[in-house]
């Protein structure tokens, strides 16, 4: 059964930091291209950063500089570190999976407020 669980959302103050995992299980994980994506309240969801299988990676504009994504293909898992936090962070991050196939994990949430 595939499986993608994030975890590492919760408040922080603005300008503060946050560090996001997404698990993977179910599938050949080091094979497929990952990303972290957000959903705002009443917004479409956007792409935040893609990794590849041989570790490139890719950020929307306005995240570059503030976030880095990784992964550990040893433990079926991508990171997102999330530096420098502003109030319009705050958002549903979610975890996505595309080779063949396209899965998502259900999110998780990050508010940045004071």
């Amino acid at each position: 059964q595939v499986q993608l669980v994030e975890s590492g959302g919760g408040l922080v103050q603005p300008g503060g930091s946050l560090r996001l995992s997404c698990a993977a299980s179910g599938f050949t994980f080091s094979n497929y291209v990952m990303s972290w994506y957000r959903q705002a309240p009443g917004k479409e969801r956007d792409l935040v950063a893609t990794i590849t299988n041989t570790k490139s990676t890719n950020y929307a504009d306005s995240m570059k500089g503030r976030f880095t994504i990784s992964r550990d293909n040893a433990k079926n898992t991508v990171y997102l570190q999330m530096n420098s936090l502003k109030p319009e962070d705050t958002a549903v991050y979610y975890c996505k999976a595309v080779l063949a196939r396209v899965y998502w994990g259900r999110g998780t949430q990050v508010t940045v407020s004071s």
